[in-house]
């Protein structure tokens, strides 16, 4: 289900039922996070009760507005570091892989 931090069936990370959610996606581009928050007004209406915000910057950076929107506006305390743990793994997840090259022996001369 959207919004649902944890992907776990439980009432405090349900993202339906709660009049105040926070969800955590990765941008379209592969670059960035995207907030997912429920405002307050138009609980009725879901399609327009969703406040989505883009956040692209270094992965400090990223968490720590993460940090900042839930904390400074009282939002969900509860769901702060699932919300960051969730961010961290999507910044992971978009950095390229490096791939190591194997080192080769030198020949031995006879």
């Amino acid at each position: 289900e959207p919004n649902n931090l944890k992907a776990r069936n439980s009432f405090r990370y349900n993202g339906l039922i709660h009049r105040k959610t926070v969800g955590v996606e990765p941008a379209a581009d592969g670059k960035g996070i995207v907030v997912v928050l429920k405002k307050r007004a138009g609980q009725r209406k879901p399609a327009t009760s969703y406040e989505k915000t883009t956040i692209n910057k270094n992965a400090r950076a990223t968490l720590s507005s993460l940090r900042h929107i839930i904390r400074k506006n009282n939002y969900r305390k509860d769901l702060r570091m699932a919300a960051l743990r969730r961010a961290s793994a999507i910044l992971r997840s978009q950095k390229p892989v490096v791939v190591k090259k194997k080192r080769t022996r030198a020949t031995k001369t006879a």
